[in-house]
């Protein structure tokens, strides 16, 4: 069993290092080791994506991770999946109320027409939808709770000083996000 010591890296390092290791293997277990829930939680999700049984364990302010890769198990493959790349709080080039109002309608109508995306995934100033206080947020949290997978870029969070008042799905990173935009069936960018 290898071990991975992935503590005080920077997203997306952790989730880089731990595909490496599972790369190098044909089969066994490998455990990777955080020291913080950003990366804990990537790395969580890239093994469910992956399909790796996984589990984790806490202990001295650190997390383990210990992931299972065996012959027969594998990237998860869905046919019908899609994921949609929201890169702007604003739907269009002209009027920016009218363009809140259009990126409202749009994720309420996302909202209510199947089949649902696997993941939305929010960058730039499209983080400014998944936080508090957000016109769109309600729609999102609905979309949340119908098991599609919201995904925030932590660097546009982090530049508009808005890591805290994340109110919708998780903090990715960039690595997360091109695996989720390379897996897809059909990736829908909006901006």
């Amino acid at each position: 069993m290898a071990n991975i010591d992935a503590r005080g890296q920077q997203c997306p390092q952790p989730v880089i290092m731990t595909k490496k290791a599972l790369e190098e293997i044909a089969s066994g277990e490998i455990i990777t080791i955080v020291d913080n829930i950003t990366a804990r939680e990537n790395i969580s999700r890239f093994a469910a994506n992956m399909n790796y049984p996984h589990e984790i364990e806490e202990k001295e302010g650190c997390y383990y991770i210990k992931i299972k890769k065996t012959e027969e198990v594998g990237h998860k493959v869905e046919n019908n999946d899609f994921v949609v790349v929201i890169a702007s709080d604003k739907l269009g080039a002209g009027d920016a109320d009218l363009g809140r109002l259009l990126m409202k309608t749009y994720t309420y109508t996302l909202n209510e027409t199947k089949p649902y995306p696997k993941a939305v995934i929010f960058m730039n100033s499209g983080v400014k939808l998944v936080v508090e206080g957000a016109d769109a947020l309600d729609n999102i949290q609905q979309l949340a709770e119908k098991n599609v997978e919201i995904i925030s870029c932590g660097t546009c969070l982090d530049y508009y000083n808005m890591k805290d008042k994340l109110q919708a799905g998780v903090i990715g990173n960039m690595y997360t996000i091109v695996e989720y935009m390379n897996h897809a069936s059909k990736v829908i960018n909006i901006s």
